[in-house]
């Protein structure tokens, strides 16, 4: 069921005209969906979607409806219609029936007042803070990053299931995902803490999303390429987009995660044999070139045909000298998919 939406009460109104609603000031409810003011302010003045009591010399306020219509603006441009098409739409479904307003409470024969309306069902939830700054990309991106301001978890899972199933999983990663989650980054770093929670809540859905993807295609049999994330590396969501695309492809692999201690990772590769084992690492110091090197080395099979995997290391943390002699270095996802097809096939 809807979220009411809290507003405060207004000042006690003059004699001569009855009390306003409950309302908010822009800034406030600007606030409270994850759009900035300007935006509020454009919207208002293109299509229309603005307060109806503006008094003069005040700051506008929205009554409850308002806010319906707002929210409903905001829960369309998130899914990727246009800001007209949305005004519409949104003006459209809060507009009153043919036969005038509705009822008050004592025509319909109800007790005491009706509660303000909240956001309509399946729309944003109160969630505060500004947008992140996503530049120019795909509109499901866009709603994306609005609905991790909102902390709107039910948009956010929509979204990504949309994307992966009309992109596929590669394509959602580095066109929805991966810029909306350096947005976030981005944010918090500028912001301290006060953006965790977004990240968090956004990183969570991208994984799920992608997990979802990986899992739902029957594995092929046969050797299978290990991933898995340095002992001292925390970050998975690359390796997770990695398995979805391999997925995707009809490609074995085993998923070992992030943070794998180095005797687990030597011996998951001498139980398993991989062809190949792709090695994560998101920053410089989690970047371990001998442990890369001793993983090159490590061999399986009888006396006379003993084979060793290739050695893939991936991610920002193998920039520069830091990649270990023979492993390949792939330089996007495309490419380490490309690269380890190749060695499976």
């Amino acid at each position: 069921m809807p979220v009411p939406v809290p507003v405060p009460v207004p000042a006690a109104a003059s004699a001569d005209r009855p009390p306003a609603q409950a309302s908010l000031t822009t800034g406030a409810l600007a606030r409270m969906l994850g759009v900035s003011p300007t935006t509020v302010r454009s919207w208002e003045r293109r299509y229309g979607i603005g307060p109806a009591r503006r008094d003069p010399g005040r700051h506008r306020q929205w009554s409850p409806r308002d806010v319906a219509v707002l929210a409903e603006m905001c829960r369309l441009t998130a899914r990727g219609v246009t800001p007209a098409e949305a005004a519409r739409l949104a003006l459209a479904a809060e507009a009153p029936g043919p036969s005038g307003p509705p009822e008050s409470s004592e025509a319909s024969g109800s007790s005491g007042p009706s509660e303000p309306p909240g956001p309509p069902a399946g729309g944003p939830a109160p969630g505060g803070g500004n947008a992140l700054p996503v530049g120019t990309v795909r509109p499901e991106c866009r709603g994306l990053a609005r609905a991790a301001v909102r902390l709107d978890a039910p948009e956010l899972a929509r979204i990504l299931r949309h994307s992966v199933d009309t992109l596929g999983p590669v394509a959602a990663w580095t066109e929805v995902m991966m810029p909306a989650l350096r947005a976030a980054g981005r944010k918090w770093a500028a912001e301290g803490e006060r953006y965790v929670e977004v990240e968090h809540l956004l990183s969570w859905h991208v994984a799920a999303a992608l997990r979802r993807a990986a899992d739902r295609v029957e594995p092929p049999q046969g050797p299978a390429v290990l991933l898995a994330g340095m002992p001292a590396e925390l970050h998975a969501l690359p390796l997770e987009a990695l398995a979805a695309g391999l997925a995707e492809r009809g490609l074995p692999f085993r998923m070992f995660g992030p943070a794998l201690p180095t005797e687990a990772l030597l011996e998951a590769v001498r139980r398993t044999g991989p062809p190949a084992v792709l090695l994560w690492s998101q920053v410089a110091r989690t970047a371990d070139r001998a442990l890369a090197r001793r993983v090159a080395e490590t061999t399986w099979g009888p006396h006379g045909a003993r084979t060793r995997p290739v050695v893939l290391t991936a991610g920002p943390g193998w920039t520069g000298p830091r990649r270990p002699p023979g492993a390949l270095r792939p330089r996007d996802l495309p490419t380490a998919l490309d690269q380890l097809e190749h060695l499976l096939r």
